[in-house]
C-alpha cells in the first residue's frame, strides 16, 4: 500500500515561480510514488472574505495551474475542498475536542491577531482544526508543509491522537512534516530582499501566466547595485538573489559567463538583466501556454473537478462513516 500524502493551497492568487520549485514541482514527482490528495483550500480562504466572484475565479484559476505544471487527475486526486462535505462534518466533530486554549497560542492565530485586528473570526481561530480535517478525512501519515505550518501538524497529531483516547481506538494515525526532494530550492524575489512572495507585491514575483512583454519589464526593474568595486568579491544580497533565479532557469555556461564577468568586474547589468529575462521566458512558455490552452476548456475543468470530487468522498465518507460508530451516532 502506497503511503498518503495530503496538500492544499489557499486561492488567493496566481502562482508563481516561487510556488513551483518550493512546492509544486515535487507534487508532479510524489504523484506515482505515494497516494496524492492535491485540494483547493476553498473554505480556508473564507476567513478574508472573498467575494464569490474572486472566490470562483481564484479556484479555477489554481486549477488549471495545477493541471499545466502537470499534476495528473488519473494519477493523482485533485479536489476543491468545499465540493467533499464530509471535511466539515469531521472539522464539527474535532473541534468538539478542541480547546480554546490551546487554539489561541497558534503562532498564526496571534499574527492574524495582530494583522486583522477588525476580522477576528471564529474561523481564524479554528484554523488548525480545519487543517487536520482536512489530512484526517484520508488518513494521511505524510504531509508536505514549510516551517510556518509545522505547528498546525502537531495540532493535527494532538487532535488525532485525543479522539483515539476518547473513543478508544487506534483509528487516526500520526501525520507528520514531509519533503519529497532532499534539495530544497529557495526562490528569491526581484526585490532584493528574501524569497519571492505575492505578499511583497507583484513586481517582486514572476508568475507562471506572465506574457514575455511583463516579464522583461519585471526584470528590467530588479534591484541591482553600481557593480562590483574589486575582484572575486562577495555578491551583496539583491545580486546573489539574481543569480541564484539565473541558474534556475538559465544554461549551466550561462551562468558561469556572467558570474566570470562580475568577478572580474565586467559585468554590465542591463546585458545580465536581458539574458536573465530571455531565459525565464523560455522556461515560461510552456507552462504559460498551456494555462491559456486549459482556461478555455471549461468542459475539461468541471469534468477534472467531478472526478476528483468522486475520489475524495470516497475515501471520505468510509473516514465519517467509521468515525460516527465510533463516536456513537447510530440509525434505530
Amino acid at each position: 500500500m502506497k503511503e498518503t500524502v495530503v496538500s492544499g493551497i489557499r486561492p488567493t492568487g496566481k502562482l508563481h515561480l516561487g510556488n513551483y520549485f518550493g512546492a509544486v514541482t515535487n507534487f508532479v514527482k510524489m504523484q506515482y510514488d505515494y497516494n496524492c490528495y492535491f485540494f483547493i483550500a476553498d473554505l480556508h480562504s473564507l476567513t478574508t472574505h472573498p467575494t464569490p466572484q474572486d472566490l470562483h475565479g481564484y479556484v479555477r484559476h489554481v486549477l488549471v495551474e495545477y493541471l499545466a505544471c502537470g499534476i495528473d487527475p488519473e494519477e493523482t486526486t485533485i479536489y476543491i475542498q468545499s465540493d467533499v462535505p464530509e471535511v466539515a462534518e469531521l472539522y464539527l466533530y474535532l473541534n468538539m475536542n478542541a480547546y480554546m486554549g490551546e487554539l489561541e497560542r497558534s503562532t498564526s492565530f496571534k499574527d492574524k491577531v495582530r494583522s486583522q485586528p477588525d476580522n477576528v473570526n471564529a474561523g481564524l481561530l479554528t484554523y488548525p482544526t480545519l487543517m487536520a480535517a482536512d489530512i484526517l478525512i484520508h488518513k494521511a501519515t505524510k504531509v508536505p508543509v514549510g516551517k510556518d505550518q509545522e505547528q498546525h501538524l502537531e495540532f493535527t497529531r494532538t487532535f488525532g491522537n485525543r479522539f483515539n483516547r476518547l473513543y478508544n481506538s487506534e483509528y487516526f494515525p500520526e501525520a507528520f512534516a514531509f519533503n519529497y526532494s532532499q534539495n530544497l530550492v529557495k526562490v528569491p524575489g526581484l526585490d532584493g530582499n528574501g524569497k519571492m512572495s505575492k505578499s511583497s507585491g507583484e513586481g517582486n514575483c514572476i508568475y507562471l501566466s506572465d506574457s514575455p512583454e511583463v516579464i522583461r519589464k519585471k526584470v528590467s526593474r530588479a534591484v541591482t547595485d553600481s557593480g562590483p568595486s574589486e575582484e572575486n568579491q562577495t555578491k551583496p544580497e539583491a545580486i546573489q538573489n539574481l543569480f541564484d533565479l539565473m541558474k534556475i532557469v538559465s544554461p549551466a555556461d550561462t551562468l558561469e559567463h556572467f558570474d566570470g564577468l562580475y568577478n572580474k568586474m565586467g559585468i554590465r547589468y542591463g546585458d545580465f538583466k536581458k539574458q536573465l529575462a530571455e531565459d525565464m521566458i523560455v522556461f515560461n512558455t510552456p507552462i504559460r501556454e498551456r494555462i491559456e490552452e486549459l482556461s478555455k476548456d471549461s468542459s475539461y475543468l468541471r469534468q477534472v473537478a467531478i472526478h476528483g470530487a468522486l475520489k475524495a468522498r470516497e475515501s471520505a465518507q468510509k473516514t465519517i462513516r467509521e468515525v460516527r460508530e465510533l463516536i456513537g451516532f447510530k440509525s434505530f
